[in-house]
């Protein structure tokens, strides 16, 4: 059964990267706002570390031989143009032996009122996903469309044996859409979890769009 884990559940550190990401004096400085996008990837990161199948290894030390649980799972981190690079830098902090896996998809509002959104996927690169773990990290869950066709774009490399589907904050309408696209053995993690979106389908409270806060106003 899929599970769906909201980190803001539980008191930690999480919560004050949080409180700074939300807050709009902050956000003027996109060092601060990346650098916490990243610190949450760890964060969630170590959290997927426990799921993990384990593994005990022999370890020469200058003094002896020490027995270590290591994972025995390969992982390929995945992430979705733009705004995910920093959340997958932080994810890659603490997988660093991970394979990697980038896909671009962004939205174009396919009405002048900017109400009806259409999502284009033109970019994929990935290394083999067969039996590996596939985490893919993309900061918004708003309508679950870019994260469903990221996804599908990686099976195109192989089925993986588990899906981790991470983010910084979600809506229930994104959750739903997971649920409804996603296979079983997904387990969904955030950060926060929101009311839902606004009429440009925008996460409210939310903090803005992750991308422009990250890097800058596109054109």
């Amino acid at each position: 059964m899929m599970k769906i884990i909201d980190l803001s559940q539980q008191n930690s550190i999480i919560g004050q990267y949080m409180a700074e990401m939300r807050d709009k004096e902050y956000q003027r400085n996109r060092l601060l706002f990346r650098n916490n996008i990243t610190r949450i990837g760890e964060c969630e990161a170590y959290e997927v570390s426990k799921t993990l199948h384990y593994e005990t290894r022999d370890i020469v030390t200058p003094l002896g031989t020490a027995k270590v649980n290591v994972p025995a799972d390969e992982v390929v981190l995945a992430t979705i143009f733009r705004a995910g690079l920093p959340f997958h830098n932080g994810f890659l902090n603490i997988f660093d032996h991970a394979g990697n896996g980038f896909v671009s998809a962004y939205r174009e509002y396919t009405n002048v009122a900017h109400t009806e959104v259409g999502i284009h996927v033109e970019y994929l690169a990935a290394p083999h996903i067969e039996n590996k773990v596939l985490i893919i990290a993309d900061p918004m869950l708003a309508t679950g469309g870019s994260m469903e066709l990221g996804y599908k774009a990686f099976l195109s490399k192989g089925q993986p044996k588990a899906v981790h589907v991470c983010c910084v904050i979600a809506t229930p309408q994104g959750v739903e859409r997971v649920k409804a696209t996603f296979p079983e053995n997904t387990t969904v993690w955030c950060a926060a979890i929101d009311p839902g979106l606004n009429e440009n389908k925008y996460i409210v409270p939310g903090f803005g769009d992750a991308g422009d806060l990250c890097y800058g106003d596109k054109l």
